[in-house]
């Protein structure tokens, strides 16, 4: 049997593959999926020192999944195009679908029992023109503002408790946070059961609702 030689074909492929293998890119790559962002910000919001983020930064840049422009002293980082972010979704589907300890570690992450059965953006998306759901963003206002699904109203998680009163009782209420391991809008579904609100929460957040193509809104 022959001695397996690399071809270019396959180092190539390798790249994309390499840059994936990190943990640390791909809580990167989530939080680009979100929107522009400096590498100051990213490595605070990562909870990763700023030069191993620049460095891993880089690695993305060299595989063609991140792009970045200067403005003024500052460097922004985010995705290339679309695709990436669509592929993104597809990796993360893929592997919770082969990957029992992923969904286990999902599972303890979100905390969300099997009868609070989350929305898919497709049946919310059915659901928009139903005046007994309401949409709830619990992301902080700048968030809401930067793009938030169709008629949702805006009710950072951090004032939930102190908004109860504001929130019907005979409304099915959909919350939803940023993306698909987000942990605010399960805690939201369970603030809200406990005080008789029926709520479930939207499966993979506003960064699955883009994903799918569903348009969003903008307050700015």
């Amino acid at each position: 049997m022959s001695e397996f030689v690399e071809e270019p074909v396959y180092a190539q492929l390798a790249r994309v593959g390499k840059a994936l293998s990190s943990p640390v890119r791909l809580r990167l790559l989530d939080l680009l999926d979100q929107g522009e962002r400096s590498v100051e910000q990213l490595a605070d919001d990562a909870g990763v020192g700023l030069k191993n983020t620049s460095a891993q930064l880089q690695q993305l840049r060299a595989a063609h999944l991140i792009v970045a422009r200067r403005d003024g002293n500052r460097v922004l980082y985010r995705l290339a195009d679309r695709d990436v972010s669509t592929f993104l979704g597809q990796l993360q589907d893929f592997a919770a679908h082969r990957l029992a300890d992923l969904r286990d570690a999902v599972g303890e992450l979100l905390e969300e029992p099997a009868e609070w059965a989350p929305v898919t953006a497709e049946e919310l998306q059915r659901q928009l023109d139903n005046p007994a759901v309401l949409v709830v963003d619990v992301r902080s206002a700048a968030e809401y503002a930067a793009g938030h699904l169709p008629g949702a109203i805006s009710v950072p998680g951090r004032q939930l408790r102190d908004r109860l009163d504001d929130l019907p009782v005979d409304r099915e209420i959909v919350a939803y946070c940023q993306g698909p391991y987000c942990v605010a809008s399960p805690q939201a579904v369970r603030l809200l059961r406990e005080h008789g609100r029926r709520a479930r929460s939207l499966a993979g957040g506003a960064t699955r609702w883009r994903r799918t193509g569903q348009p969003l809104e903008t307050s700015l």
